[in-house]
């Protein structure tokens, strides 16, 4: 894995649907679920950054030993691109050629399925990736080359990189099952989820 792709993981949301618990900070294999997705991140390249609002303390522990770099996001309030713009802003000064968002919520996703959205990615450089699930819906991670990077820098509200996967249009990268586009925002996500998971 070249040293120059970079892995940001926005996780400065409030967590509003989960009617008062964190859903970053369910347990998942023994840890928090935002520890988990860290040290994932962190097997396929080491520059990895979390974005979090400053109050997120508990947050910022549960990454605690673990070498990462934390952008500090005041206007959280605003929406995904919020982060974006702060990731776009690490990445430059990385010179990283691609940065891959990572949604922490989505805990099906492997170091080996992030490491594969890289290498297909690197085949087409200068195109956007976005993983799908099997049946070819569209999902997560995406993968923005750094061409992107200035429109990162423009987004706005809480649309995210959509806007950024109109033109040019992203290859499409199969994940196994149903991972790319499982998310756990809700209390009944994580309880359906769990019901699945094989018996430890």
């Amino acid at each position: 894995m070249s040293k120059t792709c970079a892995i940001l993981l926005p996780a400065a949301g409030a967590s509003s649907r989960m009617r008062g618990a964190d859903k970053l900070l369910q347990q998942v294999g023994g840890m928090a679920l935002l520890t988990c997705v860290a040290r994932r991140a962190l097997q396929v390249t080491p520059h990895v950054a979390v974005s979090l609002r400053a109050e997120d303390e508990a947050r910022k522990q549960a990454l605690d030993g673990l070498p990462v770099a934390f952008l500090q996001i005041t206007d959280a309030a605003e929406g995904m691109s919020a982060s974006l713009r702060a990731g776009a802003r690490w990445a430059m000064a990385l010179d990283a050629q691609a940065v891959m968002i990572a949604l922490p919520d989505m805990p099906d996703i492997t170091a080996q399925d992030m490491r594969d959205l890289f290498a297909a990615q690197a085949q087409e450089p200068q195109r956007p990736l976005r993983a799908c699930a099997a049946d070819k819906q569209p999902g997560h991670p995406v993968i923005l080359p750094r061409a992107l990077f200035p429109a990162m820098l423009k987004l706005r509200g809480d649309e995210g990189a959509k806007l950024l996967l109109r033109s040019p249009s992203p290859h499409l990268h199969p994940l196994p099952g149903q991972r790319a586009v499982t998310d756990l925002d809700t209390p009944e996500d994580w309880d359906a989820w769990r019901k699945d998971q094989p018996p430890s």
